[in-house]
């Protein structure tokens, strides 16, 4: 599935976009988490800086 996605995204406007990866601490639990999320190119080094 994996590479049918990336494949989507290729083409168009998808090249526009960059799944980001953040790692995030629970406040509940104390545990990490992973937020996933696909944003523009641009906004990159924004998200990673809040």
């Amino acid at each position: 599935m994996a590479k049918k996605t990336v494949a989507t995204l290729q083409k168009g406007e998808g090249r526009g976009y960059s799944k980001v990866i953040k790692m995030v601490k629970s406040p509940k639990t104390g545990a990490y988490i992973f937020q996933e999320e696909m944003i523009l190119n641009e906004g990159v080094k924004d998200y990673f800086k809040k």
